[in-house]
């Protein structure tokens, strides 16, 4: 019997490219915040299978349309499905992770 860790299979929830779109409105605090705490969380548990799309209102209001949006900033979880809504800036990170239904990644 040997000791160790087993290297385990992927799964699909492990390599299927997140596509994420994030509206703001210009460069408000809440904002910038949304965005850099969407970037780290990407990086550190989505890294090399996300795609982030950044919408800004200030530019474009009538986008806000499209997905429903009163509030921001709202993220939108558009893949994999179902789509989930998370409003605020995701600075709680477990429960940013939560609510996008994401597993941490593992440290290793």
């Amino acid at each position: 019997m040997s000791i160790g860790t087993r290297a385990s299979t992927p799964t699909a929830e492990d390599t299927e490219i997140w596509s994420l779109r994030l509206y703001v409105a210009g460069q408000s605090p809440r904002s910038l915040n949304a965005l850099a705490n969407l970037t780290q969380l990407c990086e550190q548990h989505l890294a090399g299978r996300h795609d982030i799309e950044t919408i800004d209102l200030v530019d474009d209001p009538s986008r806000a349309r499209d997905d429903d949006i009163l509030a921001i900033p709202t993220l939108i979880r558009r893949l994999p499905l179902p789509e989930r809504k998370i409003i605020g800036d995701l600075s709680d990170i477990p429960r940013t992770l939560a609510a996008l239904r994401l597993r941490p990644a593992v440290a290793g």
